[in-house]
């Protein structure tokens, strides 16, 4: 079913009652949702009851007469992540993300200098999870994912029995920062699910964090890098971010079984893991635990409490470890000892946007070359694959590309 039959298959369920009070709202378009336009009209006593004006809400919502057909699909579609460790942390720790970080990181020096001495938390980690978030800023220049957030959580609000309570809390939120004069509705954006700005803040986390490092009276974590990456620097702060102390360490493990659980780095090294670089570990009593995210055969890592609190900012390992080894290669370090188990050769991020480019050519891919291999990509691979007479597994390989070289 299309994002437009989904709507309107929303808007048949419409009651003669809710019909008759969207009548008394100004006209919208002639494929309005009536019953949206009813939620919304009702919404407003609740958000008023939770501090928020109705002028702001009405001045929210003028020009906000459906839902968002787009957020509906993303909502719909959003699948449960199992793809291989590779295929994650490839997508996001690669030279290109590295280069611009460390770019990045001589343009924003003297505010760096200045977060990290507020904050005590690593520059590194901060520009990381920038790239992490909204590859340094680039997403939000795009259309095609950058949404309305008023109209994306009141849809969800409105039609997503399974994030509604999520949504209209992070609406009320939403209003209230409207409200506060920090950003005016129309710039007020962000991704399908309402997450905003450089960095990437729902509003009730925005609430809870947001810092005007730049002084100018407003807390804009859309338009100012100082602002984002000291709201950034906050959350971490407040979670209790230790200064002058790494995520974790890349290690290798000696044969036999490891017991599980919390060891102090000491006693972790008494049982024979070591560093996978040689160097000694920086403070032997602090406690970690160990990751090994791609089974035995792969990299393993004990990780300290920074891990954990990286962790308060998405929830999930993978993305935890991605923004430490991010932020190890941005702040100049070689990289992975023992690489990710790639049953495949790996390209580089130049070689992988020639893939793209190459697909493209070829009448198999119609997306961006953006050297990120997504669903899109991978389907567009193994079509090549499956004309070419090739395996047809997806994967972004240096043997496809010779493949496509040839053609």
């Amino acid at each position: 079913m299309s994002v437009r039959s989904t709507a309107k298959r929303l808007a048949s369920v419409v009651t003669a009652a809710s019909l008759s009070l969207a009548l008394l709202m100004p006209a919208g378009p002639a494929f309005a949702d009536a019953g949206f336009r009813q939620w919304v009209a009702s919404f407003r006593a609740t958000a008023v009851q939770s501090g928020v004006s109705g002028a702001i809400y009405d001045q929210a919502f003028r020009n906000i007469t459906d839902v968002d057909p787009v957020v509906l699909e993303k909502a719909r579609t959003q699948p449960e992540f199992t793809a291989p460790a590779w295929d994650y942390f490839d997508n996001r720790v690669h030279d290109q993300s590295v280069a611009v970080g460390q770019q990045m990181a001589r343009k924003w020096k003297p505010w760096l200098d200045r977060i990290e001495a507020r904050f005590g938390v690593d520059r590194n980690i901060l520009l990381a999870i920038w790239s992490m978030e909204s590859n340094y800023g680039e997403i939000l220049k795009r259309n095609d994912i950058m949404r309305n957030v008023i109209r994306s959580l009141a849809t969800l609000g409105y039609a997503d029995p399974r994030r509604s309570k999520f949504a209209r809390t992070q609406l009320i939120a939403a209003l209230k920062i409207l409200q506060s004069g920090d950003i005016d509705e129309s710039h007020l954006s962000g991704s399908w699910a309402g997450a905003m700005g450089h960095t990437q803040f729902i509003p009730t986390s925005y609430q809870h964090y947001a810092v005007d490092m730049d002084g100018n009276g407003k807390r804009d974590i859309w338009n100012s890098i100082p602002d984002a990456l000291a709201t950034a620097a906050n959350l971490l702060r407040k979670n209790g971010w230790q200064a002058g102390k790494t995520w974790g360490y890349e290690v290798v493990l000696p044969a036999g079984k490891l017991p599980a659980g919390s060891k102090t780095l000491a006693q972790w090294q008494a049982l024979g893991v070591v560093r996978a670089n040689g160097k000694p570990f920086k403070n032997g009593s602090d406690k970690a635990t160990l990751k090994v995210p791609d089974g035995r055969g792969g990299p393993a890592f004990l990780m300290i409490k920074n891990f954990s609190v990286i962790k308060a900012y998405n929830n999930a390992d993978k993305y935890a470890l991605a923004v430490g080894l991010l932020a190890d290669e941005i702040a100049g370090g070689s990289g992975l000892v023992q690489d990710w188990k790639r049953p495949f050769t790996k390209l580089s991020f130049e070689e992988r946007q020639e893939l793209q480019q190459r697909l493209s050519e070829h009448g198999y891919y119609d997306g961006k070359f953006d050297g990120k291999i997504g669903e899109g990509s991978k389907a567009a691979i193994m079509a090549f694959q499956a004309k070419a007479g090739l395996t047809q597994d997806g994967y972004p390989s240096m043997e496809v590309l010779k493949w496509l070289r040839k053609k």
